[in-house]
Formats: structure tokens, sequence, C-alpha cells
């Protein structure tokens, strides 16, 4: 499998530079089709007969969110080509971005986004769960760069786990360094063998993949936190974990670890439900 097709959420904020250029860069790495898209939600007006000039306020600040989306993905393209992407186009649309986002990446191998910020909900939590691809989170604060060369894998030896691992073997192939972290993994329980992450080791291997297996045990661990902590000590540059939840109604009900990590990432996660 090699990523042919990614697509890259663009809006008009200040973090969106960072995500487009390590979109980018992992196109360029792959020689994949680069999709940018814009997204502007639907103007709302509220239903209870508000006065005409409120309409027109709501209106003319639609429009502006509209015109400064519309110029983003415009300008996106000449960003992608100058960076060296050969393939590459934009798109604009109007709806909400969590389903449009998902249903544009339906088509694509990969779908790159940014980490929300503290005061909003983000579309990365409902995409995880919802989009049927592998989501690659860009942080906040991040100073775009390679990523890849040095890999930590959180193992569970879940379905979640194993989803994320295998949509991550076109890095893990590349990687000079992989690290399967296994968290209190007990022998012959919960899908792991003799010796936990060693299965998974051998699989990798035959991908010719080389991982070192990290065992990790203890009372009182919190998972999120220490595989964050774990890829800090490793200087990895990447972290590919599954992501634990469901969508409730019209409520995400996000696993403790995947809540943590997407709240306080600092280097790229890619994430498969």
């Amino acid at each position: 499998m090699a990523y042919k097709t990614i697509l890259l959420h663009l809006d008009s904020s200040d973090r969106c530079r960072a995500r487009v250029e390590q979109g980018c860069a992992v196109a360029v790495a792959y020689d994949a089709h680069l999709v940018g898209l814009a997204v502007v939600p639907p103007l709302n007006i509220p239903g209870t007969s508000p006065a005409e000039m409120v309409v027109d306020m709501l209106s003319e600040q639609w429009e502006l969110d509209r015109g400064a989306r519309a110029a983003v993905a415009e300008e996106f393209v000449a960003k992608a080509r100058a960076s060296g992407v050969s393939k590459v186009e934009s798109r604009f649309v109007v709806g909400f971005p969590e389903n449009e986002v998902a249903l544009h990446g339906r088509y694509a191998d990969l779908i790159v986004v940014g980490q929300a910020s503290p005061k909003e909900g983000g579309i990365a939590q409902s995409l995880v769960l919802n989009a049927g691809r592998p989501v690659l989170i860009v942080p906040r604060d991040y100073e775009p760069r390679r990523v890849g060369e040095h890999v930590l894998v959180a193992w569970n030896a879940s379905r979640e786990a194993t989803r994320a691992l295998t949509d991550a073997l076109p890095i893990l192939s590349r990687a000079s360094q992989v690290d399967v972290l296994t968290v209190n993994a007990e022998p012959r329980r919960e899908g792991h063998g003799e010796l936990p992450g060693a299965d998974i080791a051998l699989y990798l291997t035959r991908h010719g993949v080389r991982a070192n297996v990290l065992q990790t045990s203890g009372d009182d661990i919190d998972v999120g936190e220490w595989l964050l902590s774990r890829a800090a000590d490793l200087a990895s540059d990447l972290v590919v974990m599954g992501a634990y939840g469901h969508s409730r109604l019209r409520e995400l009900v996000l696993g403790g670890a995947t809540r943590t990590v997407l709240e306080s990432m600092t280097v790229p996660v890619l994430m498969s439900h």
C-alpha cells in the first residue's frame, strides 16, 4: 500500500500554515496527489425572526468567512507547487467541516488535519471515529519538519491498534527506527502472545520493518500521558495509535488515552479507528 491521494483540511486560522507545510511534505515524500479542502459552514439564521439588521450582520460576516476560506483554497495550490508537490488541487465547499472532510476523505488514503485549540472542539475527534481513513493530526504549536524517521507505535493487540499500524505501513517501511510500546500487557491475554509485542514485531519484520519492542508495567499508569512521555524521551517524530471511542447519538465518546493524546500531543499523531 502507498499513499496516492492525501486530503488536507484548510481553514483561515493561523495554525493552518504548519498543517499545509506538513501535508505538502508528506505528499512530496510519497509522490501523492494532494487535495486541499476548505469548508465554510452554512449561514445560520436563528429561527426566532431576528431583526433585519441582525440578519444583515450575520450575512455580512458569513460572506467574509466565505471569502477568507475561498482565498485560502486558491493560495494553497501556489504554496503546494512551491513546496514541490507536482499533483495538487483545491476544493471549496459549503457545509459542516466534520461531515465534508469525512466525505471527501473517503476517496483519499490519508487525511491531514490540525489539533484543535483548547477552546474549540475541532474536527479531529469526529474524523478519527467516522471517516474510515487514517488521520494525521498536526499539533497546534508545531514547526513542520520531516516526520516518520523515528516512529513510536502504541500496541495493545486491539482491532483499532491493528488498523492504525497497518495504515501506517507506508511510513513505517521508510522509518529509520520504529519502537512498539506495550503498557501492562500480559502474556496470552487480550490478543497478546507468549511475549507481548513479539508477534507484531515479527509481522513488521515480514514487511521489511525492524521494530524494537518496549514493555511498560505499573499500577495507575495513564496510558495517554505515558505514551506522550515516552515519545518525548525517545525523540519520536510521529506517534501511531488506534483511536478508541464511539458516537452516541450526536455525542462523541472518546477513550481516555485517545482524548489525552488529542488534547496534549506535541508531535504529529496518526490515528485510525
